[in-house]
């Protein structure tokens, strides 16, 4: 959708599919499910010195009051899925950028969108609605989204200095029925270009933020 509607090339290797707007500077990537892929790309950006990042992405939501199609914002992210580990000992919390969470909130609220702000945890575990013992550990954590990838890519940011948040689609709610591919695609095909829409425009305003930070920084020393 993004290529479509600006007009551009897509690039493809093994891992991603990459695609860069250079009239509003913004880079989309889209990458293989998981926490690895997550990592690969967190490092990639972090060598090319990006100003912001934002993951779009797919939840499962887990709180009964949710419904499918509304938008998450993961401020924080239990560290579930082993890769984050590589950057940070597991006492150092995932924790979204302020900046690039201000922006996504404000977005948000311009355009009356119904979204929900807390913390995902973020597992390796494709089957784990099939764990009665996980399941329990999840629900005493009182996490408000299941996903795999936030906590590699708030560690990941942090350690590279990469202010990067994530804006997150409900897709199901996996406490309470399971989810069929149709009806993922059917969600995917309906909300998909609002919600690359929302991204390049919450990306703007992050760079917006940013340099208004820097310049309040520059004038205070």
């Amino acid at each position: 959708h993004f290529a479509e509607k600006h007009g551009l090339e897509v690039f493809e290797g093994s891992m991603f599919k990459v695609a860069h707007d250079p009239k509003n500077e913004i880079t989309i990537c889209d990458f293989k499910i998981g926490s690895p892929a997550a990592a690969l790309v967190v490092d990639l950006l972090s060598y090319i010195k990006v100003e912001a990042a934002l993951m779009l992405g797919l939840c499962g939501g887990l709180r009964r009051k949710y419904k499918v199609g509304e938008f998450f914002m993961p401020i924080a992210a239990i560290r579930g899925e082993g890769t984050s580990h590589h950057y940070f000992s597991p006492d150092v919390p995932a924790m979204a950028n302020f900046t690039v969470s201000s922006a996504i909130s404000q977005v948000l609220d311009t355009h009356h969108l119904m979204h929900h702000i807390g913390i995902t945890h973020t597992t390796n575990i494709r089957f784990w609605e099939f764990d009665p013992e996980f399941k329990k550990r999840l629900i005493t954590s009182r996490s408000q989204a299941i996903e795999m990838e936030c906590a590699t890519i708030f560690i990941g940011g942090y350690y590279r200095k990469l202010s990067i948040g994530a804006l997150l689609l409900i897709s199901d709610l996996p406490l309470l029925r399971a989810k069929s591919n149709d009806s993922v695609k059917a969600l995917y095909k309906e909300k998909m270009p609002l919600h690359i829409s929302l991204g390049e425009e919450i990306l703007l305003k992050a760079r917006q933020l940013l340099d208004e930070r820097e310049k309040t920084k520059k004038k205070r020393s």
